[in-house]
C-alpha cells in the first residue's frame, strides 16, 4: 500500500484548481459563523435539556439545539419557502451567509446553468404528535391492527400535505435551487454521518471535471424528535448523563458514554479557481484532496483495525499529492463513543506512523454535539477558520484521558499554531467514510 500511496503522492497538480470562496453556519452555537466560531474557541457548549417534544421519558433527555432562529431573515423570497422544515430552514440560513460571504449577492455575471447544488442533507422534523394521534384514533382493539381505512380518513384531518413532503431530504436542495436560482447539477446524497463531507467532495470533482463553475455544497439535518432520539438510544449510541448535559459530550475521555444529537447546517461556495479569480472573490481556502471508501463489514459498527477511515484518509492525501508529515492538524469525527474514538484513533496512527504522535487533532462536537449530515460541513469550515486564524479549536471535557485514545487532541483550551494544510474526517453508520484536504487559499 504504501508503494502505491507513495506512486500516487508524485502525481500532478489538478488541472482545474477548486477553491472555497464562502462559507455560511447555522448550529447550537449560533446562526453566523463569526458568532459560531468565537464560541467554540471559548470551549463553550451548545447542549441544554431538549425543548420542542417532552423528552423527560427518554433514557436521554438533552440534545444541542438550534435556539432562536428564524430563517426569514436570511432570504430576499420568503414567500417560497412557507412550510418549510428545520432542515430547508437550517440550510437557508447557511446558504444566505455563504453566498454573501462569497459575494454572489452583488455579482450579476454568474451562469445559472452553471450554477450547481451539492448537498448531504437529511430529513426536517416528523410532524410527530398528529402521526401518532392518526394511528391511535384508527386502531382496531378487536383485529391488533390500524384500520387503513379509518386511518386515511383520520390523516386527512390531522396531517398537512405540505409538512408531509417537506421533511423530505431533497427539499434543502429544492429551496436552495429556487432562492438562489441555481439550474445546474443537482445533487443530495445522505451517507449518515459523512454525508456533507461526501457533499462537499463530490462537488468538487463536479468542477474539475469541468461540469460547473460555482456549487453550493454542504449539509443540514435535524434529529432531534422522538423517533430519532428513540433510534438512537435503541442502539445505546446516546449519552445518558442527563445530570450534567454541558459535559455529556467527551470525546477521547475513558469515561465517554455516547454521543450527543446536534441539529444546524454549514454551507460552502466553491469554485473553480480561474471563475473565482476573474470576479476577483475572496479565496478562503482550497480544497486539495477528497477520499472516500466503504469499510464493508457491518451496518452499525466500524471495522475494528478502521480500515476504511485509514482508507479515505490515504486516498485524500493521494489526491492531494500530499503526505502525512505535511498535515497540521485533523477535525476529528470524535463522536464520544467507545468504537469511534479508539478506532479513528487507531486508523490515524496507521496512516500517520510516528507523525500521529505531532499532529493536533480536535473535535468539535464535544462543544455542539453531533449534527449527524451536516456535522462534516461544519467541521470543514472549522478547519477553513482555523486556517485563516492560525488557532485550532479544544476538545472539551477531555479530564480523563483514554489511555487507547493517547494523541493530542487540543484538551479543553483553543491553541495557536502554523496551520497550513488540515483533514477533516467524516465516518457513517453503514460503513461510510470521507476526508477532505484543506489548505490555505492562494493564487499560485
Amino acid at each position: 500500500m504504501s508503494a502505491i500511496v507513495s506512486s500516487l503522492n508524485r502525481r500532478p497538480r489538478h488541472e482545474r484548481r477548486v477553491v472555497i470562496t464562502g462559507i455560511g453556519v447555522v448550529a447550537p452555537l449560533g446562526h453566523a459563523v463569526e458568532s459560531v466560531w468565537q464560541n467554540l474557541l471559548a470551549g463553550t457548549s451548545g447542549v441544554r435539556p431538549t425543548k420542542g417534544f417532552d423528552a423527560s421519558t427518554f433514557p436521554t433527555s438533552f440534545s444541542a439545539q438550534v435556539r432562536g432562529y428564524d430563517y426569514r431573515s436570511f432570504v430576499n423570497r420568503p414567500e417560497l419557502h412557507e412550510g418549510v422544515g428545520s432542515n430547508t430552514a437550517f440550510a437557508l440560513g447557511a446558504a444566505s451567509q455563504a453566498w454573501t460571504s462569497a459575494g454572489l449577492d452583488h455579482f450579476d455575471g454568474i451562469q445559472r446553468q452553471r450554477l450547481g447544488i451539492y448537498l448531504g442533507s437529511g430529513e426536517g422534523s416528523l410532524d410527530f404528535e398528529n402521526f401518532v394521534a392518526s394511528n391511535l384514533a384508527s386502531w382496531d382493539t378487536k383485529l391488533c391492527a390500524v384500520n387503513g381505512a379509518k386511518w386515511a380518513a383520520e390523516s386527512l384531518k390531522r396531517l398537512s400535505a405540505i409538512r408531509e413532503i417537506e421533511q423530505e431530504p431533497n427539499m434543502p436542495l429544492t429551496h436552495l435551487a429556487m432562492e438562489f436560482e441555481a439550474a445546474g447539477p443537482a445533487y443530495n446524497c445522505l451517507t449518515a454521518c459523512a454525508a456533507s463531507t461526501q457533499a462537499i467532495g463530490e462537488a468538487t470533482e463536479i468542477l474539475r471535471r469541468g461540469d460547473a463553475d460555482v456549487m453550493l455544497t454542504g449539509g443540514a439535518h435535524t434529529m432531534i424528535h422522538p423517533l430519532g432520539v428513540t433510534g438512537f438510544n435503541r442502539l445505546t449510541a446516546l449519552s445518558t448523563r442527563n445530570d450534567s448535559p454541558q459535559s455529556a459530550s467527551r470525546p477521547f475521555s475513558i469515561d465517554r458514554n455516547g454521543f450527543v444529537l446536534g441539529e444546524g447546517s454549514g454551507m460552502l461556495i466553491l469554485e473553480t479557481m480561474d471563475h473565482a479569480t476573474s470576479r476577483g472573490a475572496p479565496i478562503l481556502a482550497e480544497i486539495a484532496g477528497y477520499g472516500s471508501s466503504a469499510d464493508a463489514f457491518r451496518i452499525t459498527d466500524m471495522h475494528p483495525e478502521g480500515r476504511g477511515p485509514a482508507s479515505a484518509m490515504r486516498l485524500a492525501l493521494a489526491d492531494a499529492g500530499l503526505g502525512p508529515e505535511d498535515i497540521d492538524y485533523i477535525s476529528a469525527h470524535g463522536t464520544g463513543t467507545h468504537e469511534n474514538d479508539s478506532i479513528e484513533s487507531r486508523a490515524i496512527k496507521t496512516v500517520f506512523g510516528a507523525h500521529a504522535k505531532h499532529v493536533p487533532i480536535s473535535s468539535i462536537k464535544s462543544m455542539m454535539g453531533h449534527l449527524i449530515a451536516a456535522a462534516g460541513a461544519v467541521e470543514a469550515i472549522v478547519c477553513v477558520l482555523a486556517l485563516r486564524d492560525q488557532i485550532l479549536p479544544p476538545t472539551i471535557n477531555l479530564n480523563r484521558p483514554d489511555p487507547q485514545c493517547d494523541l493530542d487532541y487540543v484538551p479543553n483550551k483553543a491553541r495557536n499554531a502554523d496551520v497550513q494544510v488540515t483533514l477533516s474526517n467524516s465516518f457513517g453508520f453503514g460503513g461510510q467514510n470521507d476526508t477532505l484536504i484543506i489548505t490555505k487559499g492562494s493564487t499560485r
